[in-house]
């Protein structure tokens, strides 16, 4: 059996090959497989639409019918400027080549590839694949070059396979919580506020502040010191972390301003920024005074807002977003502490993730050092080392990511799947050689921040520059004094567990389907009186839930009770108590279960049982 990679890259080259008979003017870009299928960046000399798809599909199967081989050739460089003179997207991926240039022939279809493909077409089965949809995509992925029409398709081993996978694509566009949340009253965004940023609705925010407060309570129990700090910050501090030469890109600009009299007159900027993480911020706190090793392990956690300059074009609902807050906390110990605090983490990380939350698949995936890195290697290896050993000790199954580390530590990066079994980063340990730490700057580090456009623009000359960056070093240089009055450097270690607040809500949409557990929903039970006359036991009976703290609605208006409880299951609500003559003669509600539909009458004082332990025990 060929491995699916191979089919969906020979399946790529199949569907050029009917691209070509079906529209012989066309001109390719690249067609490599990817996870659950493959696509091909064309242009056409007309538009096409999605209703041409059929058409390409079909002629593909008819020349699958063929029995034709995959041949590969190597030929120089002019011979293939020869083969594709008529192709310029080929042509200039040639300019990138050195050597031989490796070929692919199939039925009359010549490409540069590299392969692999099948010996045959018999190898490809006929049934397992099907093209999906249409999209644009820039050339080489850079805006500044032509609009291309990619075709992107699915391919799997078998017609089973890919049943399955259609099938769990309908259920996740019916899951897609950008859908549920506009149906839900939930969220939303509005260009008058900015791209990115998320307006949470009452709904939400109910749900947003019962998780925030059961996060703080859980954290405090844990020994966890919460603190706040400020959405901006002085641009210094993003200078001497570095973050500014590693993540330019996704910060937002500063706010150049003058000096203001009378606030600053050091050769220290006073410019600020919305802040990209809240890190730096924690680390002030803890320098705000000197600090034992009797106070170590401290603990900081705080629920940060903060701000990351995403491209309109990947933001997508909650969990793409430009403002988020993050459930962020770190550790600052001694190396002894290391493994304890690590094994403290995944705990908690576990609890939040399967007991509360439902998210039983789990998979922990250890990030090593990436090819350029700050600190030893033995200060690499101890730290990865520690992570292991934290690991084993809580008999965590996690599968190596070499060389995926950030540049400043090494991490251990939480995975869960939702209810489609679909996989999501949430949490992440990591620790961190680079804040902690002080260091000159060098000659290379001044290079990288004068080629930026603020720095430019700011200091105008490089000699400028220079001053100010050897003023103000490199790291935020975090040390303890030890039992014998010495400074020792604090080891920092990084982490969240739902990742932000927004794309875990994102998640959880999406795995519940919009439809919250108990004690998450924004309105736990309704109230639908059955006639005018039983709006006043209903009111009743909403109090009576109200007392015990349940979020209740009271559906009393001029329409069907029938329509009311279409109502309530759109919503979700996890409850529908209907009440009428004999419910108000026995002091009961008949109750519809979210799922289960009418469960029967129950006293009230009994259903406010059954809903109490359901919250308590966060089903």
């Amino acid at each position: 059996m060929q491995k699916i990679e191979t089919i969906r890259h020979s399946l790529s080259h199949i569907m050029a090959l009917a691209v070509k008979e079906l529209y012989p003017k066309v001109k390719f870009g690249i067609g490599p497989p990817i996870e659950n299928g493959f696509y091909y960046d064309l242009e056409f000399s007309k538009p096409i639409s999605s209703e041409d798809l059929p058409r390409i599909e079909k002629k593909m199967r008819e020349i699958l019918k063929s029995d034709f081989a995959f041949k590969k050739k190597e030929v120089s460089r002019k011979e293939a400027q020869k083969l594709f003179k008529d192709q310029s997207y080929k042509l200039e991926l040639l300019k990138g080549m050195e050597g031989k240039i490796s070929t692919y022939e199939s039925g009359g279809f010549l490409d540069l590839c590299k392969g692999p493909h099948v010996k045959s077409t018999k190898q490809i089965p006929k049934e397992g694949f099907k093209l999906e949809k249409l999209a644009g995509a820039y050339w080489r992925g850079d805006e500044k070059n032509q609009m291309l029409t990619r075709i992107y398709a699915l391919a799997f081993a078998t017609k089973k396979e890919l049943d399955e996978f259609v099938r769990l694509q309908v259920e996740a566009e019916r899951r897609d919580h950008r859908k549920l949340g506009k149906e839900l009253d939930l969220f939303s965004t509005n260009p008058l506020t900015g791209q990115g940023l998320i307006l949470w609705h009452p709904k939400l925010s109910i749900c947003r502040n019962i998780v925030e407060q059961f996060w703080k309570e859980e954290h405090i129990k844990r020994g966890y010191q919460l603190v706040y700090t400020p959405h901006i910050a002085g641009m210094d501090m993003f200078v001497k972390t570095r973050h500014y030469i590693k993540y330019i890109d996704y910060m937002f600009p500063v706010m150049l301003h003058q000096n203001i009299e009378g606030e600053s007159k050091s050769d220290y900027s006073i410019d600020e920024q919305l802040k990209p993480m809240n890190c730096p911020n924690h680390v002030q706190i803890f320098k705000f005074r000197p600090r034992s090793y009797r106070e170590l392990p401290l603990r900081m956690g705080e629920l940060g807002t903060v701000y990351r300059y995403e491209r309109a074009g990947v933001l997508h609902g909650l969990t793409r977003v430009r403002g988020f807050t993050q459930d962020d906390s770190h550790v600052f110990c001694t190396p002894e502490q290391v493994i304890d605090e690590v094994r403290e983490i995944i705990k908690l990380t576990r609890y939040f993730y399967e007991e509360i939350f439902g998210f039983k698949d789990y998979q922990a995936y250890l990030a090593t050092r990436p090819a350029k890195y700050l600190g030893s290697a033995s200060m690499w290896e101890f730290a990865q080392d520690s992570l292991k050993k934290a690991m084993d000790l809580e008999k965590v199954m996690y599968k190596i990511d070499e060389g995926q580390g950030v540049f400043y530590g090494p991490k251990i990066d939480s995975k869960i799947k939702d209810s489609l079994g679909r996989e999501w980063q949430l949490g992440t340990i990591q620790f961190d050689f680079n804040l902690p730490t002080y260091s000159e700057t060098s000659d290379e580090e001044i290079e990288q921040f004068w080629n930026l456009k603020t720095f430019k623009d700011k200091f105008k000359t490089k000699e400028k520059l220079a001053k100010y960056l050897r003023q103000m070093g490199r790291g935020l240089d975090v040390k303890f004094i030890d039992k014998d009055g010495k400074e020792k450097p604090v080891v920092m270690i990084h982490r969240t567990i739902l990742g932000s607040m927004e794309r875990f809500f994102g998640i959880l949409i999406e795995h519940f389907a919009g439809a919250f557990p108990l004690w998450l929903a924004p309105v736990q039970v309704s109230v639908i009186p059955v006639g005018s006359n039983h709006r006043e036991y209903a009111n009743k009976v909403g109090d009576v839930l109200r007392e015990k703290g349940l979020r209740v609605e009271i559906k009393d208006e001029a329409e069907t009770v029938s329509k009311k409880i279409r109502e309530g299951e759109i919503q979700k609500i996890p409850y529908l108590l209907v009440v009428g003559d004999e419910e108000i003669k026995t002091k009961a509600v008949r109750v519809r279960q979210r799922g289960k539909g009418d469960i029967g009458i129950l006293e009230l004082e009994k259903f406010v049982q059954k809903a109490e332990k359901e919250i308590e025990e966060k089903k």
